[in-house]
């Protein structure tokens, strides 16, 4: 598409009134509502189930009266005036809402992950390529600030080359045993949606992202199905409903072993264990601990609050980064920033505003391409598939 004059003018594809999961309200409409989304973007429309759907959308958030209302997302993507659609419905409708907008040629941002199957990836892939479409994908904890303080102390060679990666998390959903009504497609491969495609593949893409991807023939994932039913909590949202057990045929547990590729900043044969469980942790202990073990010194990163360094997990506790010196033998902190306008924010919406914010301005370095996207979900597939 032709370069378009800030703001841009932009669509939200499922931001409802009823939603069961908020992202949309939550994390991109406070960044877009920001100074610095403003100057960037003006919301010009709404796409949702159907016109009404929308409508309601518009009067619940408040926006201004001349916002359009569309119910399907062929008549947006016809829209001449439109000229970002972000997509922020469930996992299964990201194909059916956003392909119509990239083979229109739009910037689109898609939340992670980016379809249900590796097929719907590589149709959006195909179809960006044909109509020249620039698409982000939201995993966007690769600009979290604790990750890129983490990214820094490796490539500042202080502490000297790395020679291993030990991480832990725990997450992916609230509970290890069960999950509200709304989630229920959690237990659902085929939704595309669930703790392996949304909590290990935030976590496992962030820890690449400051470290190193991992070699292809030198890696290897175990999953296990620890629980193969689950509760599902209707009472919580309905007293007068009975909770119910079903079928789940998603992994809940994942041990990652693989080899990182030599560079000026990692040594030759550096390797990664990783460590992914469903819900909480044991009781007390971080919902992530993440070290890096180093010529000199050993870096730790822990979270208390959440696995997911991208979302709201720095209250009460936020997460800490220390470093053991091995030559002091002392222990000390390593503080990480946030930038101005990402403080003003929830930090939801603070990730989420950095990768927007490259969209418009064409910094792509400060997103994830769609191709970078599509690597990673072969990659968690092919993981997935050996199990």
């Amino acid at each position: 598409m032709a370069t378009a004059k800030h703001p841009l003018r932009t669509a939200i594809i499922g931001l409802s009134a009823s939603a069961v999961t908020s992202w949309a309200s939550n994390a991109h409409l406070p960044a877009l509502l920001s100074p610095r989304g403003r100057e960037l973007f003006t919301i010009t429309a709404l796409c949702n189930s159907s016109k009404s759907a929308a409508e309601a959308a518009i009067k619940h958030y408040n926006l201004p009266s001349s916002t359009k209302a569309y119910g399907d997302p062929e008549s947006l993507a016809a829209d001449p005036d439109i000229d970002v659609v972000i997509c922020n419905t469930r996992v299964d409708k990201h194909f059916e809402t956003s392909l119509a907008s990239v083979k229109a040629g739009k910037l689109v941002y898609i939340e992670w992950p980016t379809a249900s199957n590796l097929e719907q990836v590589e149709t959006i892939v195909d179809a960006a390529k044909a109509s020249g479409s620039k698409v982000a994908v939201g995993l966007h904890g690769r600009w979290a600030p604790p990750v890129v303080k983490i990214k820094e102390i490796l490539e500042s060679g202080e502490y000297g080359k790395l020679l291993s990666v030990e991480t832990r998390a725990y997450g992916g959903a609230i509970d290890r045993a069960s999950v509200s009504s709304g989630l229920a497609y959690f237990a659902d491969r085929k939704v595309g949606g669930n703790p392996v495609t949304i909590g290990f593949s935030h976590f496992i893409d962030f820890i690449q992202a400051a470290v190193g991807e991992l070699e292809p023939s030198a890696s290897h994932a175990l999953m296990q199905n620890q629980r193969p039913s689950i509760r599902i909590r209707h009472s919580q949202e309905d007293p007068s409903k009975q909770d119910e057990t079903i079928p789940k045929d998603v992994p809940d547990l994942i041990t990652l072993h693989g080899t990182l590729p030599e560079t000026a900043h990692v040594a030759k044969g550096a390797s990664i264990s990783a460590f992914f469980r469903t819900g909480q942790p044991f009781k007390g202990n971080p919902s992530l601990s993440w070290s890096l073990v180093l010529e000199r010194a050993e870096v730790l990163l822990s979270s208390h609050a959440g696995a997911m360094l991208q979302v709201n997990v720095y209250d009460p506790i936020p997460p800490q980064i220390v470093v053991h010196e091995y030559a002091t033998d002392e222990v000390k902190a390593i503080p990480f920033q946030f930038t101005e306008e990402q403080k003003a924010l929830p930090k939801s919406a603070a990730m989420v505003l950095t990768c927007l914010v490259a969209l418009a301005t064409g910094d792509e370095s400060r997103y994830v391409s769609l191709e970078s996207a599509r690597r990673r979900a072969k990659q968690v597939e092919g993981w997935w598939n050996t199990e």
